[in-house]
């Protein structure tokens, strides 16, 4: 069991972590987002009626498995993604970051964000809690699992949802 201060200082690396994620993102560095995703990882959006739905049996925004986190982050990148040209200015604002569990070298941990999202002459927001499962990986993490889950009951303000959430 992990003393008081030990649990802190894991959140406090967490939380850093978190933040290094956000500015990748934010600074269209996608490549170096997807390098870290573990192997065998799974980057989930599940629908927004119902966060709690199997992947198996449900319609999902997004479930990718490395290959088509990779995928993903190659055509946003080029030059065909219509909806990303010219590329959407982001911000995101990561806060209230919990250490859910730990179980030797596998942390799940949680977040709560708000992205700001403007692209030709419109804002829009997306707000929600990221679900995480993360591993150790020397100094730092990989992320094993990321679900994102939107605080929102639907997406029409948005019109479409091309950036990765």
């Amino acid at each position: 069991m992990a003393s008081a201060g030990e649990h802190a200082a894991l959140r406090a690396e967490i939380e850093a972590f978190f933040y290094e994620e956000a500015e990748l993102l934010d600074n269209w560095q996608l490549m170096e987002w997807a390098a870290l995703f573990t192997e065998d990882s799974i980057y989930q959006a599940p629908a927004l009626d119902d966060p709690t739905r199997d992947p198996a049996n449900s319609i999902f925004l997004i479930n990718d498995d490395l290959a088509r986190i990779k995928s993903r982050a190659r055509q946003l990148l080029g030059d065909t993604a219509w909806a990303e040209n010219p590329r959407s200015m982001t911000r995101r604002l990561i806060t209230n970051v919990r250490v859910v569990s730990i179980d030797g070298d596998t942390i799940r941990a949680t977040a709560n964000f708000l992205i700001q999202r403007s692209r030709m002459e419109r804002i829009v927001t997306y707000v929600g809690q990221y679900r995480y499962k993360l591993v150790r990986a020397g100094a730092s993490f990989k992320i094993a699992e990321r679900i994102v889950i939107l605080a929102q009951d639907t997406l029409r303000a948005q019109g479409v949802m091309s950036i990765i959430v």
